[in-house]
């Protein structure tokens, strides 16, 4: 039985060759390659390699060699159809019937990779030609020099309607081709098919082996549909295809590096920089096929996100995608990107030293998977905890892998942990508990006040108080439109801690200086003066996880709104230090004006104490404030949708 080429290379592309040799062969990872002893000969030491890349295996002691589908015809004595069955099970595929229709697609489809070809050495033409001079001044415009644009086969679709219809049937291509190739389309009207492609600058799309299947085309003005893909056809799948694969299986290689990018652009523009290994999605969220083709080039890709709101709720759409695949050692990375900035223009403008920062900045998955669910989630109550608490085990129960899924129950049980301020207790023997037989029981807040003077535990619920005014200084230095606006009502604040406060009033004088001042010069500004050492801290990862509005990629509406919830918190805290001075007085007069003067500030104090959070351990009332910004009510205007 003929199976068509197509399926055999699905299935090679969705059964992960290590995991089938591993079955048979005790092997060691190395990079990018595993190597055990080979099962072909007998041996002492190890020959055999599996390159999980290239996808097959090779013996150096006894030549053995072959893929995924061959190695299990071999091991386990089936035929060639029996072991093609089997791995279309494994990876869920219906096995194609075979007749002669089947035969004849597969001949066609052959034929079309030839008439794909043709067409790109076209464009190629066209834009080395007179009527490319357009799209070469374009490209140059870009930054994209001559070698770059050769490398990448770029051309050019002329804007003349049929010029490539025309040269394709003088090469002796017919119609039906070149429509079943998504080189032309044929009009609803049923009149002459028409160039899918024209007047635009052309990028070719090759499969893993690099064989052209497809293009895309960008216009070089500013038209509704900036971009546009060939069709899906026989060759392209555009959920199974990622732009620039082949180029960058070579570079992910030898780096162990793998950049996802947005776009054609993206991809060109980085290659130039000196980072090859990168590659884009056809216009698409990237699919449960793409993340597979992706971690058999690297364990951890690393994706760039736009750094506003909408490029983390992209990324947070990619966690939900890729938590069923988690496996051991594999995984995603995400790098945020100044807000409005992509890999083009970051390393055209600020330089390949400026993108390799945030690329090594980049955040693991469980952190995405962490601001997915705290981000504009109100935390001030017991209930709206318990929930994002839920909220997170649902989404470690959809991880597949039992080995992943633990690891990942417990990193968010001890962030959650971290966040509240809360600690495990340790029954009878351990920090002073009363009886109770193990170590999951949680300790509640006042517990903990009462155990930690003895034991001499700095607690974490004062650290995270320390963090929260660092938060407020990474607001107004990351996003300097806040500390203009606020300035009067800082003025009239202060921090507990002397390193945040100091941090405040230098801030404030740099405000009355200036009319306008932005992120760099505050930054420029504090590291001079004798206390800015402070400032690195405040600028820390961990900080911008536990308050992502701080985080210089947030939006300037989400940096409004965090540092709103954080000033209120300080002047419902001021309130109250006034309360307790009132109730003082009253102890030393007690006559019935401070009285009733102490009930009404009692009361416009702890009106709204459940959404203000008090995290002062000097003082008994409030709770511990949630990683999206205390004190946020349930109308927050930034919760996630």
């Amino acid at each position: 039985m003929a199976f068509p080429q197509e399926f055999l290379d699905r299935i090679r592309s969705m059964v992960p060759i290590a995991d089938v040799v591993g079955r048979k062969v005790r092997l060691t990872k190395r990079g990018r390659e595993h190597t055990g002893l080979c099962p072909f000969h007998n041996e002492k030491t190890p020959s055999f390699t599996v390159s999980e890349d290239k996808g097959f295996y090779h013996c150096f002691g006894c030549g053995a060699h072959g893929d995924v589908i061959s190695f299990v015809v071999e091991q386990e004595g089936l035929s060639f159809p029996e072991a093609v069955e089997k791995l279309a099970a494994e990876a869920g595929l219906e096995v194609p019937k075979a007749s002669p229709q089947e035969r004849q697609r597969e001949e066609r489809r052959g034929s079309l990779y030839d008439v794909v070809e043709e067409a790109c050495r076209w464009y190629e033409q066209q834009l080395a030609g007179k009527d490319g001079q357009a799209a070469r001044d374009y490209l140059a415009g870009r930054g994209i020099d001559r070698e770059t644009r050769e490398a990448f086969r770029l051309g050019y679709a002329p804007g003349q309607r049929g010029a490539l219809r025309q040269a394709m049937h003088a090469r002796g291509y017919k119609d039906d081709q070149l429509i079943a190739a998504g080189l032309l389309k044929q009009p609803e009207d049923g009149g002459a098919p028409r160039d899918y492609l024209f007047d635009r600058v052309i990028f070719p799309i090759t499969d893993r082996r690099g064989h052209v299947i497809a293009f895309g085309g960008r216009t070089m003005g500013e038209a509704k549909a900036k971009y546009l893909n060939s069709p899906e056809s026989e060759l392209f799948h555009k959920g199974r295809v990622l732009y620039n694969l082949a180029r960058a299986r070579r570079a992910a290689r030898d780096t162990g590096e793998l950049i996802v990018a947005e776009g054609y652009m993206d991809v060109i523009a980085l290659a130039q920089a000196g980072f090859p290994a990168a590659v884009a999605p056809l216009g698409t969220a990237i699919t449960e096929e793409q993340i597979a083709e992706l971690w058999r080039l690297a364990d951890e890709p690393t994706v760039c996100l736009d750094g506003d709101s909408a490029g983390r709720r992209a990324g947070y759409r990619l966690v939900e995608r890729a938590l069923p695949q988690l496996k051991p050692g594999f995984s995603l990375r995400f790098a945020l990107l100044p807000q409005g900035e992509d890999p083009d223009s970051l390393v055209s403008v600020q330089g390949p030293q400026a993108f390799r920062k945030i690329v090594d900045g980049a955040r693991p998955l469980a952190e995405l998977l962490w601001m997915k669910q705290v981000e504009g989630r109100p935390l001030d109550t017991p209930e709206r905890r318990a929930g994002l608490r839920q909220a997170l085990m649902d989404d470690v129960k959809r991880i597949a892998q039992t080995d992943v899924q633990q690891a990942y129950k417990q990193e968010m049980l001890q962030r959650f942990d971290q966040a509240f301020g809360f600690q495990r207790g340790r029954g009878r023997r351990g920090a002073g508990g009363r009886g109770g037989r193990g170590g999951d029981r949680w300790a509640p807040r006042d517990q903990q006040r009462r155990l930690a003077p003895a034991l001499g535990v700095r607690q974490p619920i004062s650290q995270l108080q320390h963090r929260q005014e660092q938060a407020l200084i990474a607001t107004l230095v990351n996003h300097p439109a806040t500390l203009l606006e606020n300035a009067e009502e800082l003025a009239e604040i202060a921090l507990v801690y002397r390193d945040t406060d100091l941090l405040r009033r230098r801030l404030l004088d740099l405000a009355m200086e200036r009319q306008e001042i932005d992120t760099v010069e505050i930054r420029g500004h504090l590291r001079q003066v004798p206390d800015g050492a402070h400032l690195e801290t405040a600028l820390s990862r961990e900080v911008y996880r536990l308050w992502p509005f701080a985080d210089p990629g947030a939006s300037v509406q989400d940096a409004r709104q965090g540092l709103r919830s954080l000033l209120d918190l300080y002047r419902d805290r001021s309130a109250k230090d006034e309360t307790a001075e009132e109730g003082r007085r009253l102890a030393e007069s007690m006559n019935q004006e401070s009285l009733a003067r102490l009930e009404a500030k009692r009361k416009a104090a702890y009106e709204n104490d459940s959404r203000a959070v008090d995290l002062d351990l000097d003082r008994d009332s409030g709770s511990a404030a949630g990683p999206s910004g205390p004190g946020q009510s349930g109308s927050d205007p930034h919760r996630s949708s």
